[in-house]
């Protein structure tokens, strides 16, 4: 019996037994797409992070209050330090005195749940509200969709004027331009000056950015920590301003020269590093998962073939009877085990390319599919249904011809 007759066998058997094979290839489904579906969305929030973070460039580099983005996970158990927060007037000082050639801009958030309201249509109360100054547009690696930036003047003065993502510009305003128009943010109105640019993950469409005094007064935070973000012109000289710029702030901090640091500098893409790492401990625990239902989905496997043994005993019997060999009969079982998860492994695959760029495009990142872990779907379910056909086709290849012709 060739291999073609083979899955032509276990394609009729599969179809005499529908219900149970369904139920194994739906396990195994479960198992293959949750290994697909997490690395798809990973891959895509990686995608989206190494983009975010290039559009920066490898110049610039952020001072804050505490360790890198205040996302840390593992690292030893250890928890980053929480240092004092930078004051507005120790930015300012700090702004003020370093003559690096570079652009420096000063940043706090203001709120992390506002909602946004234009007549009777509004937003979701996740949209953040930045105050910050012109260059942030610059040194966050930012471009205008449309309209203009802040004046000196309502930087100065603390205009109620905003900048806005471009979810919030779709979210309240569809097709039309947004600019001259008045919005409600939390329980201030603010009139549109322009759109910045849409970016890839993380929110960084959903947010409103408004001059730096104006956001210190509307900020839910009585003490708002405040970041220092620098675009070096040339990063070439990336090292000078990093040291520079570590001396100044020490300065602005009023620390002696036995006193370590009690901020941290940051470059940008040590950040998108961070966090690209982070996110290998979900990689870590999705491929547990999905392992552990494969080994379910394999002994449900193996308990199925063992029963199909036992229902075909007769059939068997008489195949031997007809001169088939213990290799074709051992052939036979495995290629209907293998068959099963493949179906199996093709539904799975397809759903976790689905969820994976579903969960991937709702956090912010891009489409992907992942042809690695595709071929790596297909191998694993070749294996598990090796690996549980083994034993009942051993078993079933081992049958005694006349036993199994009088088996009732």
């Amino acid at each position: 019996m060739n291999l073609k007759e083979n899955i032509k066998v276990a394609l009729n058997s599969i179809k005499g037994n529908m219900l149970r094979t369904v139920l194994t290839s739906l396990i195994i489904a479960i198992g293959i797409m949750a290994l697909v579906g997490i690395r798809t969305s990973i891959e895509g929030m990686k995608k989206s992070i190494t983009e975010n973070f290039a559009s920066m460039g490898a110049n610039s580099f952020s001072i804050r209050n505490r360790g890198g983005s205040g996302i840390r996970i593992g690292n030893s158990g250890t928890r980053p330090k929480n240092y004092e927060n930078i004051s507005y007037k120790q930015a300012m000082d700090f702004k003020r005195v370093f003559s690096f050639p570079s652009s420096v801009s000063i940043s706090a958030f203001s709120s992390f749940a506002a909602t946004v309201k234009y007549k009777s249509e509004k937003t979701n109360p996740n949209i953040s509200v930045i105050g910050t100054d012109d260059q942030y547009l610059v040194t966050s690696g930012y471009k205008l969709a449309s309209g203009r930036n802040f004046s000196l003047s309502e930087q100065e003065f603390g205009a109620s004027v905003v900048l806005i993502g471009h979810e919030i510009k779709n979210k309240l305003f569809k097709d039309r331009n947004p600019e001259g128009e008045l919005i409600t943010i939390g329980s201030d109105k603010f009139k549109i000056i322009g759109e910045k640019g849409s970016s890839m993950g993380f929110g960084g469409d959903k947010v409103c950015i408004i001059p730096i005094a104006k956001g210190k007064q509307i900020s839910t935070n009585a003490n708002p920590s405040y970041t220092i973000t620098v675009l070096v012109n040339d990063p070439m000289f990336m090292e000078n301003a990093i040291a520079e710029a570590k001396g100044i702030f020490r300065n602005v901090r009023k620390l002696n020269t036995s006193q370590e640091n009690n901020f941290e500098i940051t470059q940008s893409d040590s950040i998108a590093a961070s966090l690209i790492q982070n996110l290998s401990f979900i990689t870590i625990a999705a491929t547990i998962i999905g392992i552990i239902t494969l080994v379910g989905a394999s002994i449900g496997l193996m308990n199925i073939m063992l029963v199909s043994v036992t229902e075909r005993t007769r059939e068997i019997g008489i195949r031997k009877a007809l001169g088939a060999t213990p290799k074709i009969i051992r052939s036979q079982f495995l290629i209907e085990a293998i068959v099963i998860c493949q179906l199996g492994g093709i539904g799975g695959i397809v759903l976790g390319i689905l969820m994976g760029n579903l969960m991937s495009l709702v956090i912010g990142g891009g489409f992907i599919i992942p042809w690695g872990w595709i071929t790596a779907g297909i191998a694993l379910c070749m294996a598990v249904g090796l690996i549980a056909g083994f034993y009942p086709a051993s078993k079933a290849s081992r049958l005694d011809p006349v036993d199994a012709l009088r088996y009732e």
